[in-house]
Parts: C-alpha cells; sequence; structure tokens
C-alpha cells in the first residue's frame, strides 16, 4: 500500500521525490507501530492512530514533525479509502496540531554581499580550484540574486539558462515552471562560470549546468554544504542555509518596495499567504510605509 502510495504521489500528483520520500518514512514508521500493536495500516482503527501520535509526543518528537506525520496520515487514508483499499478513513477525525510560526533568518545585505562574494576564484592557482570557485560565485549568485530553491539550483540545465536577456527558467515545486530574472552579478558570474569553469568539471555528454568534482551533477547536498561553508566562514556562528539566502532574496524585494504579488511570482508560491511571512521580518517597512503616507505622519 506504501509503494503504490508513493507511486500515486510521485507520478499523479508529481510531488518532488524529497516529499514523496518524506511521506514514506512517516507511512512507514507509522506501519511499524501498527505492527506491534498487532495491525497494519489496512486494518487501523481511529483509537489506533491516537495512540501512535501520543507516543510520538512522549518520546519528544517536535509539534513540527508531529503536525506533517498527521498531514501525510490524513492524505494517505483519503487515497486509500477512495480506491476501496481500506473499508473507512480512519484519520478523518484526526485533528491538525498547530505548529508555532518561525519568522525566516534573513542576512542583512551587506552580509548577503559578503556571502556570494566569499569564493575568491582568482587566488585559485589549480585550474581545479579555480572551476569549483567560479561555480560556487555562480551557484551563490543565483541563490540570492534570483531566490532559488536548492532543487531548483541542482537542476538547472544549459537549456534553461539565457544570459542575453538576463533569464533563467526553473523547475519548482509540483513540476511547475517558472522564469526568473536573473542579477547582474549572476549573469557575469555564469559567463564566466561557462567560459573558463564547467569544462573542467563537467561529465561527458551532460547538458548539467553545475557539477562537483567527481565531475558528477551537482546535487542539493553539495549545495548546502558549499553554502554552509561559506557561510561559517563569512558569518561566524550563524547558520546559513540555502534557504536562508531564499529569505533574504524575498525579504530585501520587500524592504526595496517590491509588490507582494511581485515576489509571489518569482518565488514561485502558489498562495500569497506563503509569501506573506515574509512581511514580518521587518517593520522598518512598514513604519516607512505611514511616514510617506499618511497626512499627519
Amino acid at each position: 500500500m506504501v509503494d503504490r502510495f508513493a507511486r500515486h504521489l510521485a507520478d499523479e500528483r508529481r510531488l518532488s521525490p524529497h516529499t514523496v520520500a518524506a511521506y514514506r518514512r512517516d507511512l512507514v514508521h507509522l506501519g511499524t507501530f501498527l505492527s506491534r500493536q498487532r495491525s497494519s495500516l489496512g486494518a487501523a482503527g481511529y483509537a489506533q492512530l491516537r495512540r501512535f501520535l501520543a507516543q510520538e509526543l512522549t518520546l519528544g518528537y517536535a509539534r513540527a514533525s508531529i503536525a506533517r506525520r498527521v498531514a501525510s496520515i490524513h492524505t494517505f487514508y483519503r487515497w486509500a479509502f477512495a480506491r476501496g483499499l481500506v473499508d473507512g478513513d480512519p484519520a478523518a477525525l484526526l485533528g491538525h496540531p498547530k505548529v508555532a510560526s518561525r519568522l525566516p533568518v534573513v542576512l542583512r545585505p551587506a552580509e548577503a554581499a559578503a556571502l556570494v562574494e566569499a569564493p575568491e576564484p582568482e587566488t585559485a592557482w589549480d585550474p581545479v580550484e579555480r572551476a569549483v570557485a567560479l561555480r560556487d560565485v555562480a551557484v551563490l549568485e543565483l541563490m540570492y540574486g534570483s531566490g532559488l530553491r536548492v532543487a531548483e539550483v541542482a537542476g538547472l540545465t544549459l537549456d534553461r539558462v539565457d544570459l542575453d536577456r538576463g533569464r533563467v527558467v526553473v523547475l519548482g515545486k509540483g513540476s511547475k515552471e517558472r522564469e526568473v530574472p536573473l542579477s547582474e552579478p549572476a549573469v557575469d558570474a555564469v559567463r564566466t562560470y561557462l567560459a573558463e569553469g564547467r569544462n573542467r568539471l563537467s561529465g561527458p555528454g551532460s547538458s548539467a549546468l553545475f557539477f562537483n568534482r567527481k565531475k558528477k551533477p551537482l546535487g542539493t547536498r553539495d549545495i548546502r554544504a558549499l553554502v554552509g561553508r561559506y557561510g561559517g566562514r563569512m558569518l561566524s556562528g550563524r547558520r546559513v542555509t540555502p534557504h536562508t539566502l531564499r529569505h533574504s532574496f524575498a525579504t530585501h524585494l520587500l524592504e526595496g518596495g517590491a509588490d507582494i504579488r511581485a515576489v509571489q511570482e518569482l518565488l514561485g508560491h502558489s498562495s500569497v499567504a506563503t509569501t506573506q511571512r515574509y512581511t514580518h521580518v521587518s517593520r522598518s517597512r512598514l513604519f516607512d510605509a505611514y511616514a510617506r503616507s499618511h497626512p499627519r505622519a
């Protein structure tokens, strides 16, 4: 049942491999619990699902993790019931735990600039090291300058980048494509990498834009590692991730006066409610708008 459900998520709903793997882990976790209760996913009742979630809370799992497992259980049983694989939906009455909304970590503009300029290809004497540094500059400029997700950067191919127009086409969540503008520094960085670095890293016959030292397409783990490495070097004591750059991209746009609907499109959010969390990061823009707009300000 879990395998069929995972194929449904991947092939019909076209969810990302990362999301499908998360659903699978949650259901295997539930299935293991049920087997110890001499039950199964197909025979589980509401009371057993409640006991499973109570155990998760007792074991100290974060509320966010429990909320995600509840979502996985709801989705799974709706799917199974609709296909006649279970007699009823035992998850129908399960509540949805509320999770405290955490504001995203955002870099100051000067910090973001220092991070994307941290690689120093001009100081590298070894050709491969120089190619890696050129690649890292291009990756960081794309993430901060265009607000790309880590998987979107990893999935870039040569045909998706138009340097003459300053545009890049990315494949986002749910296999949705969107065209995003490239900043001038990103255009320069990618152009230099293509001219002087990519051929030293690329694998034979691959159209991927970025590669690791093993001549394989750059993966999401590679990108997280390089962002963390430069973040640790430039911003000691701060945890910097690819999403930190994406958060900073969105926040700096809003603080610069960009319309929230435009930011929503650039980020590839299906709902503006997701984008609105960035409006809480900085109160300075709110008070600036008041000072400019109200006749008594």
